[in-house]
């Protein structure tokens, strides 16, 4: 194997050998002044890279960072058709639960079955088919003055399921409302939060609180009567107050204000208000019973 040629830059000495000697035998130099001497057409020797450099540290992060988010991408892309699938099949066990249909093995096909149509109230109450896509979250529809109405078959007997959201005590609160045929009187409910207190506010969640509500009365004259009072304040006698959840006022004023709120919105359809403004002509029957748009 060839040696390498060192020559000392002081007084020329030249070394052969694997590296520079640690003095030069000469004059003393240091190795630091010797260098290394390349024949013509020879190539150059190659330096190493230098992973304790600055410069590697960051192309290394950057290279990484880009690798990661590329991934993050392709997991997030291969799973979104399945995510949304969720998405959509929780929001119908949602609606199921309000029927008092809860924990349902196959959530499609009981929805398919049960909910008859989705529809929009118009202003004069009627409903009319809703043609969009399945909504997984009806807050931007309520703002957007789309009040949504599911109409449900329950053994032979007609429900109306209404969505609701609001505000508790840490963020958001949603729900659903069935009512019977009569438009007044609730069947079901489901209620849910996204960051309630657990063992507190958390419980609007759960069926203690919910199974409170089923026989109570909606709609007071023209006014929404239905409302949700501190924990042991509710009336026995009453048909519209219900005791709200033990420890939870504010989550439980922020049920009440959402029940309210959503449920004052819809009073034409709950009144059945396109029967009773300038009487029932042809369609009337559709109107107040059959609730078609024709």
């Amino acid at each position: 194997m060839a040696t390498k040629k060192f020559k000392c830059k002081v007084c020329g000495y030249v070394h052969e050998g694997d590296k520079a000697p640690e003095k030069c035998p000469m004059c003393q130099a240091p190795q630091s002044e010797f260098e290394e001497i390349v024949e013509e057409g020879a190539a150059p020797a190659k330096k190493g890279l230098n992973t304790n450099s600055n410069v590697y540290t960051i192309v290394y992060a950057a290279v990484m960072v880009v690798i990661v988010a590329f991934l993050l991408v392709f997991v997030s892309q291969t799973l979104k058709d399945r995510q949304t699938a969720n998405v959509i099949n929780d929001t119908k066990q949602q609606i199921l639960s309000a029927l008092n249909l809860r924990d349902q093995a196959d959530v499609a096909a009981t929805y398919d079955k049960v909910i008859t149509a989705d529809a929009l109230m118009q202003p004069n109450g009627k409903l009319a088919e809703y043609e969009g896509e399945f909504n997984t979250s009806y807050k931007s529809e309520f703002d957007n003055g789309n009040f949504h109405v599911f109409v449900a078959d329950i053994d032979g007997e007609r429900k109306f399921v209404i969505p609701m959201n609001g505000l508790g005590l840490w963020g958001t609160i949603w729900g659903y409302i069935a009512l019977n045929e009569d438009r007044n009187t609730v069947y079901g409910v489901y209620f849910s939060h996204s960051s309630e207190t657990p063992g507190l506010g958390g419980e609007i969640a759960g069926t203690k609180f919910q199974d409170r509500f089923p026989g109570k009365l909606v709609v007071n004259g023209d006014e929404v009567g239905l409302k949700v009072v501190k924990y042991g304040k509710a009336d026995k006698g009453s048909q519209f107050e219900v005791d709200g959840v033990t420890g939870a006022t504010i989550t439980s004023t922020g049920v009440n204000t959402m029940i309210n709120k959503v449920l004052s919105a819809y009073i034409p359809f709950l009144t059945k208000q396109c029967c009773k403004e300038g009487g029932c002509e042809e369609g009337a029957d559709e109107c107040c019973d059959e609730n078609s748009n024709d």
